[in-house]
C-alpha cells in the first residue's frame, strides 16, 4: 500500500508541481486548495502525512493545523508546514502551532523529500517499537510508551507530540549526558538542517512545560550553555518528594487544601 500525503497548498503551480515529484517517487497524493477542503481531506482520508501551506484562504494554516491537533482522529499526523515566512519567530510560531517540521520557500524539491522520509521515519520508528511489548522505556518517575507517544510521569499520562516523545527519547537513552544540538537534530529530525537551534530549544521548552515543576525554572532538562542538554531525573528515595513537588507546583490549591 502506498504512503498517502495530503497537500494543501493554494498556488495551483506549486500544488501540482510538488504533487507530480510525490506521486513520481511513489505517494498517493490529495490535494486541496483552501484550509476548508484541507481539513475535510483530512478526517476523510487520515493521511500518513500532511504538507500544510501557511498562507492559505479561508483558514490560514496556522489555525488548521491547530485544529488538525486538536482533534483526535489526526492529532497524530504529522505535520510538514510549507511557507514563504523563513524568519525565526515564523518558525516558532510554526511548531508552536503544532507543526512537525518547517521547510521554506523556496525549496528543492529533493529536500522536500529528504524532510518527508524523516518524518516517516520517527512515526514508523514509534509504530514498530509499539510491536514490541517489551520496548516501554523507564527511568525514575519517567516512562515512555511508543505505541501511544505518551509519557507516563509520576504515574499520569502525559500526551506528546512526535517530535518531543523523539527528542525526549534521545535525551533519555543518554541520561545524565549532555546531548549536543548537532546530535539531536541528526538523531531526531533525521537530517542537519542548516536552521540555527530555535528549533530544538522550542521543543525543550514545550517540553518543560509539560514535566518540569516551574518551567522557567527547569530542574530535570538541564540547558548546558555551549554544550547542549542534559536529562536528570530523581531516583529511589528521591521520587516521592519529587513528585510531591511536582504536585504542588502544578496543582497549589489541591495541596491547601488537602492541608487545611
Amino acid at each position: 500500500m502506498k504512503i498517502s500525503i495530503l497537500l494543501i497548498e493554494d498556488d495551483r503551480d506549486m500544488r501540482d508541481l510538488v504533487a507530480k515529484h510525490l506521486e513520481h517517487s511513489g505517494f498517493d497524493v490529495q490535494k486541496a486548495e483552501d484550509g476548508i477542503k484541507g481539513q475535510a481531506l483530512a478526517l476523510q482520508y487520515a493521511p500518513d502525512l500532511i504538507l500544510l501551506d501557511l498562507m492559505l484562504p479561508s483558514v490560514d494554516g496556522l489555525t488548521l493545523c491547530q485544529r488538525l491537533r486538536r482533534d483526535e482522529r489526526t492529532s497524530n499526523i504529522p505535520i510538514l508546514m510549507i511557507t514563504a515566512l523563513g524568519g525565526i519567530k515564523d518558525k516558532v510560531t510554526g511548531f508552536n502551532s503544532g507543526a512537525d517540521d518547517y521547510i521554506t520557500k523556496p525549496f528543492d524539491l529533493e529536500e522536500l523529500h529528504v524532510r518527508i522520509k524523516a518524518l516517516l521515519r520517527r512515526t514508523n520508528r514509534a509504530q514498530l517499537n509499539s510491536s514490541n511489548q517489551q520496548e516501554i522505556l523507564n527511568y525514575g518517575p519517567l516512562t515512555l510508551v511508543p505505541e501511544r507517544f505518551e509519557a507516563i510521569w509520576f504515574e499520569s499520562p502525559v500526551r506528546l507530540t512526535h517530535l518531543e516523545f523523539e527528542l525526549l527519547h534521545c535525551l533519555l537513552q543518554r541520561h545524565g549526558q549532555t546531548v549536543s544540538p548537532a546530535l539531536i537534530l541528526k538523531e531526531v529530525w533525521g537530517y542537519e538542517p542548516d536552521d540555527d537551534i530555535e528549533t530544538i530549544r522550542v521543543h525543550i521548552r514545550h517540553l518543560r512545560t509539560k514535566l518540569e515543576p516551574d518551567p522557567r525554572k527547569p530542574i530535570y532538562i538541564k540547558t548546558v550553555y555551549g554544550a547542549g542538554y542534559c536529562l536528570e531525573l530523581p531516583i529511589g528515595s528521591q521520587v516521592a518528594t519529587a513528585k510531591q513537588e511536582f504536585i504542588q507546583a502544578r496543582n497549589p490549591d489541591l495541596i491547601n487544601s488537602a492541608i487545611d
